[in-house]
């Protein structure tokens, strides 16, 4: 089987910083259901998979982030 590897490789138009997660603090949704966690990290919102905190994180600027949850509250992202 061949080895595959994995490239960082940087974004056209990527606007934001390589931020240092190590010390953020991980807030769960309120009453710890469900597999996200976000954090606030210099100015940006990060989110993440709790069952896989070592995977990457989406990280958004405050307006991204306030539109990601202004359509979340008006089902723009239900399933059924």
């Amino acid at each position: 089987m061949a080895e595959s590897t994995i490239q960082q490789q940087s974004l056209t138009g990527w606007d934001k910083p390589d931020l240092d997660l190590s010390g953020a603090e991980w807030q769960s949704s309120s009453g710890g259901r469900g597999d996200v966690q976000i954090a606030f990290v210099e100015g940006f919102i990060a989110m993440r998979n709790s069952r896989r905190p070592e995977s990457p994180s989406l990280i958004f600027t405050p307006a991204e982030w306030g539109a990601f949850v202004l359509g979340a509250r008006e089902g723009e992202f239900d399933l059924t």
